[in-house]
């Protein structure tokens, strides 16, 4: 049954990309990147990754659709057309593609108990974590425990990059000339 809503939730997921593709209207393809990012969240609550799911729908569909509304307030609502057809752009992309396939295929095969990752401290947390934080879920224990500094440095980022897209969006506020009421001749 997970593997079927996977397999949903995955074929959701690559119609919408196509969608965010194939449209110019930039509005319906900021209200579809909402839209993967909820789809994205829904597989991490399937892999049972709440806290990375909650993240997810807050800051990919929430956040992020918002200041993408707010930017298209200030700008256009349809793509303009390119003058030319990127082939450069399109052969960096495939060509850096290429090297990350060819680098991943040195890695460490995924889940394997005997991978170099997974034999320095990742026994330690789960084994210990219980026991040194009693937090039940060892994802949880780690952010919120073992790296909590690290945990409250990301955070510090978040906000400090939040107070400076408020500033950013308010700045063009204070420059906006206020309407001038309209006086009728009478005569």
């Amino acid at each position: 049954m997970e593997e079927a809503v996977n397999i949903i939730i995955l074929g959701l997921m690559a119609a919408t990309v196509i969608g965010i593709v194939v449209m110019r209207n930039l509005l319906a393809v900021v209200m579809l990147s909402g839209i993967y990012s909820l789809l994205a969240a829904s597989i991490f609550v399937v892999l049972d990754a709440v806290d990375v799911a909650f993240t997810e729908a807050a800051v990919g569909a929430g956040i992020s659709t918002v200041l993408f509304i707010g930017t298209l307030a200030l700008t256009t609502r349809i793509e303009k057309p390119p003058a030319h057809k990127p082939i450069l752009p399109l052969f960096v992309c495939v060509v850096t593609g290429a090297v990350l396939v060819y680098g991943s295929l040195d890695m460490a095969r995924f889940g394997d108990p005997n991978a170099i990752t997974n034999r320095h401290v990742a026994p330690y947390y789960l084994e210990n974590t219980k026991k040194d934080t009693g937090i039940p879920n060892v994802v949880t224990a780690v952010l919120a425990s073992y790296r909590g500094y690290d945990t409250l440095g990301e955070v510090t980022v978040i906000f400090t990059a939040g107070i400076g897209v408020i500033l950013l969006l308010g700045s063009w506020r204070r420059g906006r000339r206020k309407p001038q009421p309209h006086h009728e001749d009478k005569a």
